[in-house]
């Protein structure tokens, strides 16, 4: 188990009579649950109703808080084969990942949402398993959703009757799926936001959930702008505004006010299978059709010189948006997608499969900066990024499934002295580098033969 120091900061403390300002320095415990690929998602959830959560990925489950107990979902059939040194072939369990030698996805399990229902590689059905109720056995398993395109479907509350919805592409639209929550297990009608005909692909790059506009609705962000919730459930289709978020397609998309201005931005990555994060700032002016218009920030590129404190990775496949040092702002979490196209697929397959989290610092003149904190080196990041928190401090744990197995990171605390502090802070490299506009001739959005991706 390795330790990796994340950061540090500082906590007041204090009784009536005094306060003293302490550094306390965060580092992460990781725990490789399986070293088997078994899926590019994971997540936290109390399954077995003890109050604390549990690990999910794959076929497995393991209780929480600490995660040496395993048990099957459905049964963990799937193998490939290696080939030994004598030419002998050795089978191993789940599909080919780090102990392979060829590009291989785990078909039927990508992402994992705990109510718990998974989605599979693009295309693919969604399933809803039926938590047995403590009872040791594999769980019945319902295919709820025919199809699940979009590289980054989550499932949240779209609707607003405060239970979650399958968001993603189906059919070539835009939309969500709703369960009638008294048969959950009952096929899930589709709704488009986008309207009929749409030709959006299953691969496509991009997707997320935020209030835009600050009406209390959530509205539906892609690549391309954003569908405005009109706040009447089953309408179709909503307003869209257009907007050159993710000229590459991104992950995992957010709306939230970066800069404390009352507007809220756009977070995302810029290619998910290239390189570049930013955000992009929501102004007061509409243009010329009334839709609101934003300025890109890219703070991270190809190159180190692009970023003031030297920090550059490929393939930010999957991000998250979480407060992670407990100061009300909320922080990026993302990493290198390990092997996404395989071990010659996209650029730099084969450089440190980092994690890191991007600190939110909010100067007092409204510029903002994001200081990188590394997390780990060898494992990266899958399609999703799990969060929760594990012990009951306040602060959150990560959960990463992919081709390097399943992973827990558990964030720890620890109070050091002002020297430590100091040693440990990211330093500026690159002080003139910034926040730049890319256009999108200039991403670098992937490597390979190209796909005729809308």
């Amino acid at each position: 188990m390795n330790r990796f120091p994340l950061f540090l900061a500082w906590t007041l403390i204090g009784s009536i009579s005094a306060q003293a300002a302490v550094p306390i320095l965060h580092t992460f415990k990781k725990l490789h649950l399986d070293k088997y690929y078994w899926s590019e998602g994971a997540n936290f959830g109390d399954l077995n109703r003890d109050g604390k959560p549990d690990a999910v990925c794959g076929p497995y489950w393991w209780e929480g808080p600490g995660f040496t107990k395993r048990h099957e979902i459905y049964p963990p059939k799937t193998t490939f084969k290696v080939k030994e040194a004598d030419g002998s072939e050795k089978a191993l369990p789940g599909y080919e990942g780090v102990f392979g030698k060829k590009n291989a996805y785990s078909t039927d399990n990508f992402f994992a949402f705990v109510e718990d229902l998974t989605y599979g590689l693009p295309g693919t059905p969604a399933y809803l398993y039926i938590n047995p109720k403590g009872n040791d056995q594999h769980w019945e398993r319902h295919q709820v959703l025919d199809k699940v395109d979009n590289e980054s479907p989550t499932f949240l509350d779209v609707t607003g009757d405060g239970k979650p919805e399958i968001l993603c592409n189906n059919g070539g639209n835009f939309g969500y799926a709703s369960p009638d929550w008294t048969q959950p297990s009952a096929k899930w009608p589709f709704t488009s936001v986008s309207g009929d005909g749409g030709d959006w692909q299953r691969f496509t790059h991009g997707l997320g959930v935020g209030d835009v506009n600050k009406d209390g609705r959530a509205d539906i962000l892609f690549k391309g702008g954003w569908w405005e919730n009109p706040g009447s459930p089953g309408a179709s289709p909503w307003a869209m505004h257009p907007a050159a978020f993710s000229p590459g397609g991104g992950a995992q998309m957010f709306s939230y006010d970066v800069n404390g201005d009352g507007l809220n931005d756009v977070i995302t990555s810029i290619a998910a299978h290239g390189y570049g994060l930013g955000w992009y700032e929501q102004l007061p002016e509409k243009d010329a059709h009334g839709h609101p218009t934003f300025k890109t920030h890219v703070f991270m590129n190809k190159e180190p010189s692009e970023n003031r404190y030297g920090v550059a990775f490929s393939q930010l496949h999957a991000v998250e948006l979480v407060d992670m040092d407990g100061d009300g702002l909320k922080d990026i979490v993302t990493g290198k997608c390990f092997w996404a196209h395989g071990p010659t697929g996209d650029p730099d397959p084969g450089a440190p499969a980092v994690i890191y989290w991007f600190q939110l610092v909010r100067g007092k003149d409204g510029t903002v900066d994001w200081v990188p904190h590394l997390i780990d080196d060898d494992s990266g990041v899958g399609r999703q990024i799990g969060v929760g928190d594990v012990d009951g401090d306040g602060l959150p744990e990560i959960i990463i499934g992919n081709k390097k197995g399943t992973y827990v990171f558990l964030h720890e605390t620890r109070s050091v002295s002002k020297a430590e502090w100091e040693k440990a802070q990211p330093k500026v490299m690159f002080s003139e580098a910034g926040d730049k506009e890319l256009k999108a001739k200039d991403v670098i959005q992937r490597t390979g033969p190209p796909r005729n991706a809308r």
